[in-house]
C-alpha cells in the first residue's frame, strides 16, 4: 500500500507553510493526500469525456450534505461547442475555457420548494434571504464534493466564479426561470498539464480554537505574502495606471486592488430580477 503520509506533509507544507502531524495508521490518507494536493487546471487533452463520465461524477457531488434535506443546488452540463464559445466569448480573460472538453454551471434552486409547498397545498412563508442563502451554500457542497469526485477519476476541473459578471446573460442563454440562479461554473477535462499547489493563509490565521481573534493579522498577512511570492509570485501587477508598480507585490496587494474597483454591482438587482427576495 502507497505511503500517503509524505506525499500530505510535502503538500500541506507548500500549502500552508506548516509541518503537520499525521497519524500513519489513519484512514483515509489517500483521500486526504488528494484534497491536500488539490491544484487547479486550465489546459486540456482533446480525449472525449464519456456522458457516463460525467452523469456518475454528478450523482457522486449531489450526494453531498444538503441543509434539511432541501436538495437546492442543481448541476447544468453543458457540450454544444457554440454555447461553450459563447461563455468564452464573454470571459475573455480565459482562453482555457473555450478548450473545456465539458462546462458545468451549478446551479442555486430556490424554485422547487415553493412549488412543493404549492403542490401540496401548504403556505410558504420563508420567502426571504435564507431561502437564497440555502440554495446558495447548497450548491457551493456540490460543486466541491463534484471537484473532489472529478479529481479521484483523473480528471482536471478549473472553477469559474466569474461567469456571475454576465449572471443575466448565462441566465438566458440557459432559460433559468425565477429563483434559479448561476453561482459558479466549472471547466471539465483530462488534464494536459499537472497544476501547481496554490499557498494558502497560514492555519494560525484560518483556524481559531474557542473564540475569534485576528490580533496579529498584520503580521500574519505579510508573512504570508512573502511566502506565497517565493512559491508562486504574479506575473503582472493590477491597474498600474491607478496605483503604481510595485517593487514587492504581494497577495494581499492584489486583492486590495482587485477590490478597489466595484465588482457584480448588478448581482443584487439580479436575483431581484429572479423572484428571490433579499430581506
Amino acid at each position: 500500500m502507497p505511503d500517503f503520509v509524505p506525499l500530505i506533509k510535502a503538500a500541506l507544507l507548500e500549502r500552508f507553510g506548516e509541518r503537520l502531524e499525521i497519524d500513519a495508521d489513519l484512514a483515509g490518507l489517500d483521500e486526504i493526500a488528494r484534497i491536500s494536493s488539490h491544484r487547479v487546471h486550465r489546459r486540456y487533452h482533446a480525449r472525449e469525456l464519456p456522458a457516463h463520465l460525467v452523469r456518475l461524477l454528478c450523482a457522486a457531488a449531489l450526494s453531498a450534505p444538503s441543509k434539511s434535506d432541501l436538495q437546492q443546488a442543481d448541476i447544468l452540463v453543458v457540450r454544444d461547442r457554440s454555447k461553450i464559445s459563447a461563455i468564452a466569448d464573454l470571459l475573455t480573460g480565459m482562453p482555457w475555457l473555450r478548450e473545456t472538453p465539458v462546462f458545468l454551471v451549478f446551479l442555486a434552486n430556490g424554485r422547487r420548494l415553493p412549488k412543493i409547498s404549492q403542490m401540496r397545498g401548504k403556505p410558504f412563508p420563508n420567502d426571504h434571504l435564507d431561502l437564497l442563502f440555502n440554495a446558495t451554500v447548497d450548491a457551493a457542497i456540490v460543486m466541491t464534493t463534484f471537484l473532489r469526485a472529478a479529481e479521484a477519476v483523473g480528471l482536471g476541473c478549473c472553477p469559474i466564479s466569474v461567469i456571475r459578471d454576465h449572471a443575466a446573460v448565462i441566465s438566458e442563454m440557459f432559460a433559468l426561470p425565477e429563483k434559479v440562479i448561476p453561482v459558479a461554473g466549472m471547466c471539465l477535462g483530462w488534464p494536459a498539464e499537472e497544476g501547481g499547489i496554490t499557498p494558502r493563509l497560514s492555519l494560525a490565521t484560518t483556524v481559531h480554537e474557542e473564540r475569534f481573534t485576528d490580533n496579529d493579522l498584520d503580521a500574519a498577512i505579510d508573512t504570508y505574502d512573502h511566502r506565497r511570492a517565493a512559491k508562486r509570485p504574479y506575473r503582472g501587477q493590477r491597474d498600474i495606471e491607478r496605483f503604481g508598480r510595485n517593487e514587492f507585490y504581494g497577495w494581499s496587494e492584489d486583492k486590495a486592488r482587485q477590490y478597489a474597483v466595484p465588482l457584480r454591482a448588478d448581482f443584487g438587482a439580479f436575483v431581484r430580477s429572479k423572484n428571490f427576495r433579499l430581506d
